[in-house]
């Protein structure tokens, strides 16, 4: 009797104990990667942010220069400019599971935010490919301008904007019809595109004449040319939309633009051929990469001041930050790595803006850890030039 139940009561606290345990697996925080493309080497590097090292090299199709992750799915995806497809990668896997073809010459890819849609400028022909993500398929090629260099997709998913490099045009197209609504002629070489989160305004950067169109997509139609300094190559929005910061090469300076009113309301030095911004979650800190100086810049957004220049690789060119934002991932172009800057980690509860936080770092007032430093270089290939991160399940 006292066998049996002995038994009886393993066999009840092991049915007990195995729902908890699978309970426990499934609350296990999610891994995060960053996914670097390298145009020399026809290959991505993954990196595991955890570790901070490689945890798998891909390869995929021939001079990689665009990569997007899948909002909604573990998916990453990578546009081969002189193969002329995307190759899809399970970031669970860290595999190519699927390649689609587009049209010539692409370079970018933008993902729609229900992660259904993704699309491509063919710069080669004119046209955009619309890919069906669940389906792998390209579903339309629309025409459209000539050599479109980037496609972006409106927050709400309704309409793309494409930057008609040669036309010195943007095309406004329609997601849901799959045709174009509009084409405006707008200033020379446009290229970068910048979407307000609530889908009214587009903003690009025109390079050729050191100008930023700014588009009204209701109306379809140019609100303003904003002028900026020379060659502005990139924009990067804050969060909340409020202001855009625009990286203007050949004019080593930085330019604000208040987006309520489509005004230029300052602009810094703080780097030396600027090509990248990123501003930090909570809208207090510009980062800039300045491929010129090896270096980052770190601007507080509030008071227009620049905290500390951190540097890193030869040609810093692509950003990113890892989850938490513990630390700034910066692709050097030249040298072949990723610098790991390690930023502020904030305490749990702490209410102070990321740019205080640095700040008191600075001052050597009390922080938890040492900001702005080069915590370490990863290799990856040749020619690195982006980056995307993605957290997936264990």
């Amino acid at each position: 009797m006292k066998s049996l139940l002995r038994t009886w009561l393993a066999a009840a606290l092991a049915a007990w104990l195995l729902p908890l345990a699978a309970c426990t697996r499934s609350f296990q925080p999610p891994t995060a990667f960053a996914y670097v493309s390298n145009g020399g080497s026809n290959t991505v590097s993954v990196i595991d942010l955890g570790a901070l090292k490689i945890a798998k090299t891909i390869a995929v199709g021939e001079n990689p220069t665009g990569i997007a992750a899948n909002p909604r799915r573990n998916e990453i995806y990578v546009v081969n400019s002189d193969s002329n497809n995307v190759s899809f990668i399970d970031a669970e896997k860290n595999a190519v599971v699927a390649t689609v073809g587009v049209h010539r010459a692409p370079y970018f890819i933008s993902v729609s935010a229900d992660g259904e849609r993704a699309y491509v400028a063919n710069s080669g022909s004119a046209n955009v490919s619309v890919i069906d993500l669940p389906a792998r398929k390209v579903i339309a090629n629309i025409p459209v301008g000539g050599a479109p260099g980037l496609a972006r997709v409106s927050p709400d998913g309704r309409t793309v904007v494409v930057a008609n490099r040669a036309d010195n045009s943007v095309t406004l197209l329609d997601a849901k019809a799959l045709r174009p609504r509009a084409t405006l002629a707008v200033c020379r070489q446009p290229e970068d595109i910048a979407i307000l989160p609530d889908d009214t305004q587009a903003f690009v950067a025109c390079s050729g004449s050191g100008q930023v169109a700014a588009i009204d997509l209701g109306a379809a139609k140019l609100l303003a040319l904003l002028d900026v300094g020379a060659t502005p190559i990139h924009l990067a929005l804050k969060p909340d939309g409020g202001e855009m910061f625009v990286s203007n090469f050949d004019s080593s300076n930085v330019s604000v633009i208040e987006t309520s009113s489509d005004e230029v309301s300052g602009t810094y030095t703080i780097g030396t051929k600027p090509v990248r911004g990123l501003v930090s979650a909570d809208n207090s800190v510009l980062y800039e990469s300045n491929f010129a100086a090896d270096s980052v810049s770190i601007f507080s957004i509030n008071d227009s001041r620049l905290l500390a220049v951190v540097p890193v690789g030869r040609g810093p060119d692509a950003l990113a930050l890892t989850p938490g934002e513990e630390f700034l991932l910066a692709v050097n172009a030249q040298s072949g790595d990723v610098a790991v800057v390690r930023l502020v980690r904030m305490p749990r509860g702490n209410k102070i803006s990321t740019a205080q936080a640095i700040l008191n770092g600075l001052r050597g007032e009390p922080n938890p850890s040492k900001p702005q430093a080069l915590f370490t270089l990863i290799t990856v290939g040749a020619r690195p030039n982006a980056i995307v991160v993605k957290q997936v399940p264990r």
